[in-house]
């Protein structure tokens, strides 16, 4: 028999990654962040495209290289009909793109404030092991301690010690686990068997749903 209350926490950031690079204007290496606006040039069949980013001192703009001489035909019709619409969606992820900003900046600031979305996705009347399944649509530099920490409201040492116990288990292996940022498809199960105000307490956190 189920005895679970399962909820799904959607996890989106509220802030994209800001590369440092040197500000020609400013003279030294600033914090530089999307404009949300895409440039497109090109050279008979081959294309070239970057995202506007711009310097958070002056305003100087900074191209950061999205593909460089790429023939027309490689490119995914979806991708090209995106950065032809400057499509806010599709830029808004390429801003989280870590892996292109460490390749062309000194340095990446990430930012582990988030906003949470809370669906039910199965109840039972007596339930007694709440089951979380994280969604992470973008990379989130949030620890997996500080997310639950947040939003279930118990204290860090408080969750290490339920995940020393065994009550507190995940689909991940390693002792130092809560400690890692989160990812996508992470399932965290806590027993609470033995904590009386379940539905009181933990069920309108765990789900967002006031009593």
């Amino acid at each position: 028999m189920c005895d679970s209350l399962r909820v799904r926490w959607t996890i989106v950031p509220q802030t994209a990654p800001q590369p440092w690079v040197a500000c020609s204007k400013c003279g030294s290496l600033r914090a530089f962040q999307s404009s949300g606006k895409t440039r497109l040039n090109a050279n008979g069949r081959k294309l070239d495209a970057w995202l506007i980013y711009k310097c958070l001192t002056c305003e100087k703009t900074w191209n950061r290289p999205i593909f460089e001489r790429r023939n027309v035909r490689t490119i995914e019709p979806s991708v090209l009909d995106a950065l032809q619409a400057n499509d806010p969606q599709w830029i808004r992820a390429e801003t989280f793109n870590l892996d292109a900003l460490r390749r062309k900046s000194q340095r990446v600031d990430e930012f582990p404030e988030c906003d949470v979305v809370k669906d039910v996705r199965h109840e039972t009347r007596h339930w007694t092991k709440l089951e979380i399944e994280l969604v992470v649509p973008l990379p989130a530099s949030t620890r997996l301690d500080r997310l639950l920490a947040s939003e279930l409201q118990v204290s860090r040492a408080r969750l290490q010690t339920l995940h020393d116990a065994g009550t507190l288990r995940t689909d991940s292996a390693g002792a130092d686990i809560l400690r890692r940022r989160i990812k996508a498809g992470t399932q965290v199960t806590i027993d609470l068997s033995t904590e009386a105000d379940r539905e009181q307490r933990w069920r309108p956190l765990a789900t967002g749903i006031p009593l």
